[in-house]
């Protein structure tokens, strides 16, 4: 088995002054940060003794977070990479994420309790919300950080938590589980991903918006946050395929990586997006502007511009990092059209 597995990519959400970052996890046990638009290694955060599932940034990138196979979530200094606070579980941890004030953190995993940390007292013991009814596979914080959901491992549907309560609100049903579960920048939507559909729920309703068969299972899917016209999904066919909100239909299939997709993510200007495989790598894609409307001008996140793939152009690689242990990045070579 490739230790070097990805299992999770989570991008800074909004652009920080010193642009925006990227976090990966996998089964080598160490969380990597990278610059968001390069995919250039900055640091690794080294101090698990198992494979990492889930990892986050707050929103101002001082800090990150990491769930793991070591029964434990961990707080990390996101400058220096030095643990600030170890959380000890009694298995598994798979899911983590900083509230939008960034003084909580929530985690989830085998134990089918969702904890509540506070990081103003790290020390004090975690608030537990109503058990879970199955393993906990994502978290995620809406509503300014009044409702929390969750999906589980091995039974279907989304599942909104009232934080005052800690009662179950709201159930989104779906027919398999929920593998990717995303809250858009601007609320109004979530997106998941359980086996082989996309769906678009409302935020606010919780009633179902769209939905779309994929052409396979698809394990991650994520919705493009500025304009919200097109959305992109991964899976086991190991292609990123690149989709109208608005009709579903297929509008672009990048290819390039050679193992099933674990996760997918838009950067938080939404001009690229990143895929993280089994193949053990993550790569950035640009996104065509002709996707864009022509009037609008795209934010200019970073030091440095990219060129931009015509919209015939979609099977083109443009960055391509191989996640090595001792956290160097290897360029691969690039992708050609299929």
């Amino acid at each position: 088995m490739d230790i070097h597995v990805l299992l999770w990519i989570y991008f800074t959400v909004p652009i920080t002054p010193d642009g925006f970052f990227l976090i990966s996890a996998s089964k080598d046990s160490s969380p990597m940060l990278r610059n968001g638009e390069t995919g250039d290694w900055i640091g690794t955060f080294e101090g698990h003794k198992g494979a990492v599932w889930s990892c986050c940034l707050d929103t101002n990138a001082l800090r990150a977070a990491s769930g793991s196979a070591d029964f434990s979530a961990k707080l990390w200094d996101a400058l220096t990479g030095d643990e600030l606070q170890s959380f000890e579980h009694k298995h598994i941890v798979r899911a983590c994420a900083f509230s939008e004030d960034t003084h909580l953190l929530l985690t989830g995993g085998f134990e089918k309790i969702l904890r509540i940390f506070d990081l103003n007292r790290p020390d004090a013991p975690p608030r537990e919300v109503d058990n879970s009814p199955g393993s906990i596979r994502t978290v995620a914080w809406l509503h300014s950080d009044q409702t929390i959901l969750s999906s589980c491992a091995d039974i279907g549907g989304v599942r909104l938590w009232d934080i005052r309560s800690g009662k179950i609100v709201q159930t989104l049903e779906t027919m398999s589980p929920v593998t990717s579960a995303e809250v858009s920048q601007d609320g109004r939507y979530i997106t998941t991903a359980d086996g082989s559909t996309v769906k678009f729920w409302d935020a606010n309703h919780f009633g179902l918006v769209k939905s779309y068969d994929m052409p396979c299972n698809v394990e991650s899917a994520s919705l493009e946050p500025k304009f919200g016209n097109k959305f992109v999904a991964g899976g086991e066919d190991m292609w990123i395929h690149v989709f109208d909100f608005h009709t579903g239909e297929q509008i672009g299939c990048n290819k390039g990586h050679h193992g099933p997709v674990h996760c997918v993510r838009f950067s938080p200007g939404g001009e690229s997006y990143a895929s993280g495989s089994e193949d053990g790598t993550i790569r950035i894609w640009q996104l065509s502007p002709a996707s864009h409307d022509e009037n609008d001008s795209l934010p200019g996140n970073g030091p440095t511009g990219k060129v931009k793939v015509s919209a015939d152009d979609v099977a083109q690689k443009i960055e391509a990092f191989h996640i090595s242990k001792e956290g160097k990045t290897t360029e691969k070579d690039k992708a050609t059209d299929a």
